[in-house]
């Protein structure tokens, strides 16, 4: 029988409980009564405010940190209350052999017992955690604000809703700052942040700095092909050392990246990837690269919405020929292509290149999304679109 029963009187804040009610608590909550779930994303995106909501609705839930020397020796001796209804197990990945370890710990709880395993970075690597886990758990994303909810917790318009996620990004702390230096204020501490404490996790010391670097270098090489190997010509390191780096920024939910679309896998992988960075406020450019890095995260939010509550085999991509015709984005279920997507800061004439792949793959969508569009039109096969409505339009 489900735990979650009590209604939550911890979170006053319309936002934020705005925000879990119609974003991830209730699959959270559905899931867990069948398996164990692991919720992974940034650092400080909302993923606490959820756990403790969850277990201030569930009479009896117990949290454990492995950080915590009381609650590692808990963990250990696995004497944690074999009645807690919900069982939270917060930093296990830095536990030896910690996939065995929970394995056994899941395969050895109390009847009708739930366990939460959330991640801010290593914990995503249980998509390549092998049979140890295999059919043991879902996985969950959480991602910043978007459109949609920022106008569902506030009522503010689309238009607005919009404009302040551009200027303050998605997460929720600066999303909710007094004004936008005490916005910065944060964001210059939660980027030292990550690069001083979490890429020791990936790395040695003496690699933070140079680390800190290649990040700073991206924040301004947003939305086009990324050459690694002129960046590794910038930092003085190999090719191959840069694309660790890169591998572990996107490990640390700092960048992700957008391949080109390609029906085979291989050849997509190989080619340049474009980076964005999870939190739009990070990005280094004009209106338009910011707003692009926006659209980014918005799309790349709902697509592993999709896998993740659907399973559905859906992804993000970019389109780019040999003669640098290119379409900022592309959405793809399968093998086929759905979705062509064009971000415009106020220019309504179709864009050249979507005309040309809207002919070549007539099934998908076309659309140009323009962040200052006095009305939507319709001219051919391309939708022009007014960017903040289509954004609230998106399903989270």
């Amino acid at each position: 029988m489900s735990c979650f029963i009590k209604k939550s009187r911890l979170f006053d804040n319309p936002i934020l409980s705005g925000r879990m009610k119609s974003y991830l608590d209730a699959q959270v909550r559905q899931d867990l009564q069948k398996k164990m779930v692991v919720l992974t994303g940034p650092r400080r995106v909302g993923k606490s405010t959820l756990i403790q909501q969850l277990l201030s609705e569930c009479e009896g839930g117990q949290y454990l940190n492995f950080d915590v020397p009381a609650h590692r020796a808990v963990l250990q001796s696995q004497s944690w209350r074999q009645s807690a209804p919900l069982l939270v197990v917060d930093e296990i990945h830095k536990l030896r052999d910690w996939k065995a370890w929970l394995k056994g710990a899941y395969d050895g709880r109390a009847p009708g017992q739930s366990f939460l395993i959330p991640g801010s970075a290593r914990m995503d690597t249980f998509r390549q955690a092998g049979e140890s886990l295999a059919g043991r758990y879902f996985r969950m994303r959480l991602h910043p604000l978007s459109v949609r909810e920022w106008c569902d917790s506030t009522l503010a318009s689309p238009e607005i809703a919009l404009t302040h996620l551009l200027s303050r990004g998605g997460f929720p702390e600066p999303a909710l700052a007094d004004d936008d230096i005490q916005a910065q204020r944060w964001r210059t501490d939660y980027f030292a942040g990550l690069v001083r404490e979490d890429v020791l996790e990936f790395s040695c010391l003496q690699e933070v700095n140079t680390m800190r670097l290649f990040a700073e270098m991206l924040r301004s090489r947003v939305g086009s092909p990324l050459s690694l190997a002129s960046l590794a010509r910038d930092l003085n390191l190999s090719q191959v050392t840069v694309s660790k780096y890169l591998d572990i920024l996107e490990s640390l939910f700092i960048v992700f990246v957008v391949r080109p679309w390609h029906r085979n896998i291989a050849r997509a992988t190989l080619q340049a990837p474009k980076v964005y960075f999870y939190d739009t406020g990070m990005v280094l450019g004009d209106a338009g690269l910011q707003f692009e890095n926006l659209v980014a995260c918005h799309l790349l939010k709902n697509v592993q919405w999709q896998q993740d509550t659907q399973g559905a085999e859906v992804d993000l991509h970019y389109v780019r020929t040999k003669d640098d015709a290119e379409v900022d984005f592309c959405l793809s279920q399968g093998d086929t292509l759905t979705h062509l997507i064009e971000c415009k800061l106020s220019d309504t004439k179709p864009h050249r290149a979507l005309n040309r792949f809207a002919e070549q793959w007539p099934q998908a969508q076309a659309i140009q999304l323009v962040r200052e569009c006095k009305a939507e039109v319709d001219q051919g096969s391309i939708g022009i679109r007014d960017a903040a409505q289509w954004l609230a339009g998106l399903a989270v």
